[in-house]
């Protein structure tokens, strides 16, 4: 048979299929976003459609985060289970069902098409016997493929063996004497030899069918112009096209893109090495932070929420526009300099013939760095309604409270705020009625001892105490007249006041410290520090 072709002449309708496991991996998002892009520059269509066949890999409420990460990246869906209801029960268009589990019926049916033409067979060979048969082809060092005993049956034989229930399985018989090929838009042309394929199962004793059938009886019912997704499933592609061949469906076009790898190693990303992957420097401060920020929350910490996880990203208030700016780069670009792009930048540029082959490295550094950009962009008062909901979580503010100080407070920190949960490092500005916890060698650093420190601490508190108006501005002026007084120099002073006030060596503006904390605060806290 001829190889897929890249075009089609059909409007283009892609399709994200996941298994639903109980979370979204950041490989597979980014897969989600191809085929999304795709869909959305050529005009086309995005179906969601849930792979559940395999019953045994699925958990309670399995669906749930992976609808939800498709809603939180902005991914909207034009078929299939709406992202928008977490439920999974909100189903649009009218090609379904979407979850494999409903479309028994529809499988067996072309299970009974391949049969009747003779594509495919009964195969009655036990368990035992097919075993044999893989370990007499390792010891002659040959290819394993299945001997086809059941060929030999006569249909009267075949109709008394199904009719006393005699176990068995149906196979899709493989043309054995011609090769396969396709024409991937990633990977160019791929062909297969047929004579070194086993039959492959494609409906097993009870009745369920198994993936690589499925995916294609699905696939055309849903008219799928292009198979966009990872790598791995190359290997599948062969049976598939095959299978296309032998049901009379139009084969799609391929792209099969490349798997995104832990920083520093060309090892997919994978969350079975999470171990390993704690260890790798770059990816260790992101468990680290996770470790940080979660309990504070009630969310446990990187050994439920990890960089793994899409959701690890969105509880930490990464931006959906970053991830989606970050995500597109990996393994894909627009040109040999350009790393921030809007989403409808992108969805223009979009084209499969500039998804590279090679594996696409896990860059925290570029992430990072598209991250802080497009929270730059972001107004106060968008950081303001970004950062509350993990103020309040974090209990640090009253839901019903007013949010002038938070508001303050975040103007003051600018470009220091790189995620939304980044709020939460500076709890010194409201936690005010509780002390604070430093070493007292930062203290008394910069001086003799610790005796001169505390002494210089209680003067510029009795200073401050009289000062007015209580502006960064005034506070500015006034505290370096006074230390001029005092006849030290200012930079002596900056971190012991710094860290008597919030624990910390380093932090916004002293001067806008001292105004965001208030007279009351400030004073108590030299004073505590000086006693």
């Amino acid at each position: 048979m001829p190889p897929s072709s890249t075009t089609s002449s059909r409007p283009v309708r892609t399709r994200f299929a996941p298994s639903p496991t109980g979370y979204m991996h950041i490989g597979g998002m980014r897969t989600a976003l191809f085929v999304w892009l795709w869909a959305r520059h050529t005009g086309g269509t995005f179906i969601l459609r849930i792979d559940d066949t395999d019953q045994g890999r699925n958990v309670a409420a399995a669906l749930g985060p992976i609808l939800r990460a498709l809603a939180w990246l902005g991914l909207d869906v034009d078929e299939g289970p709406d992202p928008n209801d977490p439920t999974g029960q909100t189903i649009k268009g009218s090609h379904g069902p979407y979850y494999q589990s409903q479309r028994t019926a529809i499988y067996r049916a072309a299970v009974e098409k391949l049969l009747a033409e003779g594509k495919a067979f009964r195969d009655f060979d036990t368990p035992e016997q097919t075993q044999a048969d893989r370990q007499q082809a390792e010891a002659l060092k040959q290819p394993f493929v299945n001997i086809r005993r059941s060929l030999n049956l006569t249909p009267e034989q075949v109709a008394a063996f199904v009719a006393e229930n005699k176990p068995h399985v149906v196979r899709f018989l493989i043309p054995r004497d011609q090769k396969v090929a396709i024409d991937d838009s990633v990977r160019g042309h791929v062909e297969w030899d047929c004579a070194t394929m086993p039959d492959p199962v494609i409906m097993r004793s009870n009745g369920g069918v198994l993936y690589n059938f499925a995916t294609v009886v699905d696939d055309a019912s849903l008219e799928i112009t292009h198979v966009i997704r990872a790598e791995e499933h190359l290997t599948n592609t062969a049976l598939q096209a095959l299978m296309f061949d032998a049901l009379g469906y139009e084969r799609p076009t391929f792209a099969h893109i490349p798997f995104i790898t832990a920083p520093g190693s060309s090892k997919k990303l994978s969350k079975r090495d999470l171990e390993k992957l704690r260890s790798s420097p770059k990816l260790k401060k992101m468990f680290d932070r996770a470790d940080e920020v979660f309990p504070k929350l009630g969310l446990g910490d990187s050994k439920s929420l990890n960089p793994v996880m899409v959701e690890y990203y969105e509880k930490l208030g990464y931006l959906p526009d970053a991830i989606f700016n970050a995500l597109s780069r990996f393994g894909w670009s627009l040109d040999d300099k350009t790393e921030i792009m809007s989403r409808q930048t992108v969805i223009e540029n979009f084209t499969l013939d500039r998804i590279v082959k090679s594996a696409a490295g896990f860059d925290t550094d570029k992430l990072q760095s598209i991250q802080a950009h497009w929270m730059n962009q972001l107004s106060v008062a968008d950081k303001l309604a970004g950062c509350w909901p993990y103020l309040v979580q974090a209990g640090l503010v009253a839901a019903d409270s007013t949010k002038d100080h938070v508001k303050r407070v975040i103007g003051a920190l600018g470009e220091r705020l790189k995620l939304f949960s980044d709020i939460l490092d500076y709890d010194e500005f409201f936690k005010l009625d509780q002390p604070v916890q430093y070493d007292n060698a930062l203290l008394a650093q910069k001086f003799t001892d610790l005796a001169e420190a505390k002494t210089v601490l209680l003067q510029l508190a009795n200073t401050i105490a009289a000062i007015e108006p209580f502006d960064a501005q005034t506070l500015d002026r006034e505290l370096h007249l006074a230390v001029e007084a005092l006849g030290r120099p200012m930079n002596q002073l900056i971190q012991p006041l710094r860290v008597a006030l919030t624990g910390k060596t380093s932090g916004i503006s002293l001067f806008d410290t001292l105004a965001l904390l208030g007279k009351q605060t400030v004073v108590e806290r030299l004073q505590t520090a000086a006693g």
